[in-house]
């Protein structure tokens, strides 16, 4: 199993009430691998990352899926080896700013640190609360 699938299986074991489906898509490519589907009746997806460093890695096609498809899109993000102390281990960033993350990496701020507050986020999509805060 690979570091995304791994990622994956730690994701739908620490966030069970989200409705996941893995996203295996050679057709479509850029597609997310996540599609989420929270209690409050919204979709969303995820791209899942895994680094080792500061640097992110997308395709030209998750660039250009994320730039036309801005809204209800994450990208997710583990990040292995030796972190500054700023730095969770894991974070998650709207997917609109696909751009920056490829200029910045990991230094851009990410709008949740950390498996529950992804967790938390994921859930609210679609809420009052969440279009407000936008």
């Amino acid at each position: 199993m690979g570091p995304e699938a791994k990622f994956y299986q730690q994701i739908k074991k620490s966030i069970p009430e989200i409705s996941w489906n893995r996203l295996e898509n050679n057709s479509l490519l850029g597609t997310p691998d996540l599609l989420g589907y929270n209690n409050s009746g919204h979709f969303f997806t995820v791209e899942l990352k895994v680094t080792k460093g500061k640097k992110i890695r997308f395709s030209p096609h998750q660039i250009a899926f994320h730039t036309r498809h801005n809204k209800n899109t994450f990208i997710m993000i583990k990040a292995l080896g030796p972190l500054s102390p700023n730095t969770s281990p894991i974070s998650m960033f709207h997917g609109s700013r696909i751009k920056e993350l490829v200029a910045h990496g990991l230094k851009l701020d990410a709008c949740c640190l950390g498996l529950e507050a992804c967790r938390l986020r994921l859930n609210q999509v679609g809420s009052k609360a969440l279009k407000l805060e936008a």
